[in-house]
């Protein structure tokens, strides 16, 4: 008897699932490049009701002259951080500029506050009605709960610390275990698409003066405006780092697999059996 070993294709992901997916992924980067846009505008986070001049920030990008140059800084509470060559400055018609985040992170290039809220808004709404009907065909076809919430095995630290181990080292899953979501990979698109992507649709709409008409709760909830609005620059933040982490175990896992599973809704495993 020996041991034969063929590839197969399985069933990975749902027609809903593949097509939310792309929806997101191209809502995001949009969003992505108008949101700075729109940051640039006042580049500091406040938390409560502060805001107006004079109010001190918790963070903000900027610059400062020094010996008759511009340096661009990070400051976070006390602490600051040269970023000269990275954010604060900018050249604008060959000349450095204070500007937050370069022209070519930004939509426009341009500083254009109203065009980056036109653009931001647009795709904003695009993204929540997206990502409501994902989270409602989840809820109903079974997918959250069947296959984005780990069981109590797989939250058990030693599971979880091999794991994160096995991550590390590179050594992903396969065959039968492939077939499924690993604990890792769970909580973070449960933590992705339950926590963080709501979070920012409602800080978003909390920061819109006529939703605060419709719905003034929202104020309440999120502390202020100004906190609505670092809490949104944050769990953004946030979104692109899991964006990065999640495009890296992509690319060192197996490019076509994952992108075919995304596409077709099959991923290749590979089955061995005796003959």
């Amino acid at each position: 008897m020996k041991l034969v070993k063929k590839t197969v294709l399985v069933p990975r992901h749902a027609l809903i699932t593949r097509i939310t997916h792309w929806i997101n992924a191209i809502c995001l980067g949009f969003l992505l490049l108008s949101g700075l846009q729109i940051f640039n505008a006042w580049p500091s986070l406040y938390w409560g009701q502060y805001g107006a001049d004079g109010d001190p920030s918790f963070l903000s990008i900027g610059a400062s002259r020094e010996h008759g140059q511009l340096r661009g800084y990070l400051r976070v509470g006390d602490a600051t951080v040269p970023t000269t060559g990275m954010l604060g400055v900018s050249r604008v018609d060959g000349q450095p500029a204070e500007r937050a985040f370069p022209a070519w992170l930004t939509l426009p290039s341009f500083q254009d506050l109203a065009a980056g809220r036109r653009w931001h808004f647009f795709f904003a709404w695009g993204f929540a009605i997206n990502g409501a009907i994902y989270l409602l065909s989840s809820l109903f076809s079974g997918h959250l709960r069947r296959d984005l919430v780990p069981d109590h095995a797989e939250l058990a630290p030693r599971h979880l610390w091999h794991e994160i181990v096995a991550h590390a080292r590179l050594r992903f899953p396969k065959g039968e275990e492939a077939r499924h979501y690993n604990v890792l990979q769970k909580l973070s698109y449960f933590g992705v698409a339950v926590i963080l992507l709501p979070l920012m649709v409602l800080t978003g709409l909390t920061m819109s003066p006529g939703m605060n008409a419709v719905a003034p709760f929202l104020l309440d909830l999120f502390g202020g405006r100004q906190s609505a609005r670092a809490i949104h620059f944050i769990t953004a933040s946030l979104v692109v780092l899991f964006v990065l982490v999640h495009l890296a175990m992509v690319l060192l896992s197996g490019v076509w697999n994952n992108l075919r599973s995304m596409i077709t809704g099959r991923y290749a495993i590979e089955e061995s059996h005796h003959d």
